[in-house]
């Protein structure tokens, strides 16, 4: 059966297409690496700035102000003992490369998850591009991206940008259409104009839903770093990945927890970012 179908050569026609985007819009790759370079640098230093342990005392200030005092505490205690066991600034490069990621995912996807809620046509041409996002391996995205950026922590951002994305833009498109049809009838019937209804409506009521797509976007960028590193990231998954290589398993669980102190971290604060914009609204 094999002898009398011939194989269509995709993979040929893959490396192709990506060596024909390579060699014509070179350029363009390597200003977006540069920019992403910058950013993650800027993030990087910025936070360096700061020592250590004022740094952990924001962090659980902003924890207590957004959530309760348990979470303060555990965010005090966990980010001194990530200074403690000598992985802070491993834990910045880490959080550099996970607020760029978000902040390109937010950016991008919030637009396009409010277009689509908006344009049932545009919805069903993103849907399946998003269920192929999520559905190819991880890895597959660094191969091309590799070619693009060479190696090193922008590929691991485009990676993580791809990969967090469809949260974002499918949670957005949710969240707008579980919008009550009997609000969005009042308003229409105030002679409200499709800015207003969504600026003033829609999205406020759809806030909660979205920043749970904005926490699920953070969970898969941190669940990321580990990967990332193998194409010469920075951060705690180089720590893990070098732990791995070299049998050391005390220090890839020290790597891991801190790891798993930063997500919990920023998973409380973003869920309880929703609840009190939920609050608010009500």
């Amino acid at each position: 059966m094999n002898n009398l179908i011939p194989k269509i050569p995709l993979a040929s026609w893959i490396d192709q297409f990506v060596d024909w985007l390579t060699s014509k819009f070179g350029g363009i790759f390597d200003g977006l690496a540069t920019g992403l370079e910058n950013i993650v640098n800027g993030i990087v230093t910025g936070l360096g700035f700061i020592p250590p342990i004022l740094l952990a005392i924001l962090i659980s200030l902003l924890a207590w102000w957004l959530t309760k005092k348990s979470i303060a505490l555990f965010s005090l205690i966990g980010f001194l003992l990530i200074d403690y066991l000598g992985y802070w600034n491993a834990m910045l490069d880490t959080l550099a490369l996970v607020l760029t990621s978000v902040i390109i995912s937010v950016v991008v996807g919030i637009p396009i998850g409010i277009w689509a809620s908006q344009k049932d046509t545009v919805r069903k041409v993103v849907t399946p591009i998003l269920d192929f996002m999520q559905t190819m391996p991880a890895f597959v995205y660094l191969l091309p991206a590799i070619f693009f950026f060479n190696i090193g922590v922008v590929p691991g951002v485009v990676a993580s940008v791809i990969f967090a994305m469809p949260p974002t833009i499918r949670l957005t498109i949710l969240g707008i259409k579980q919008v009550p049809e009997d609000i969005i009838e009042a308003t229409e019937s105030f002679g409200s104009t499709t800015s207003q209804k969504l600026l003033k409506v829609q999205l406020p009521l759809a806030t909660p839903t979205i920043m749970a797509g904005i926490n699920q976007s953070i969970m898969l960028a941190l669940s990321m770093v580990v990967i990332a590193s193998m194409v010469g990231a920075p951060g705690l998954g180089e720590q893990v990945y070098r732990a791995v290589t070299q049998l050391k398993t005390g220090v890839g669980v020290e790597a891991g927890l801190a790891i798993v102190i930063v997500a919990i971290v920023l998973d409380r604060i973003t869920q309880n970012v929703g609840k009190k914009n939920q609050r608010g609204n009500l």
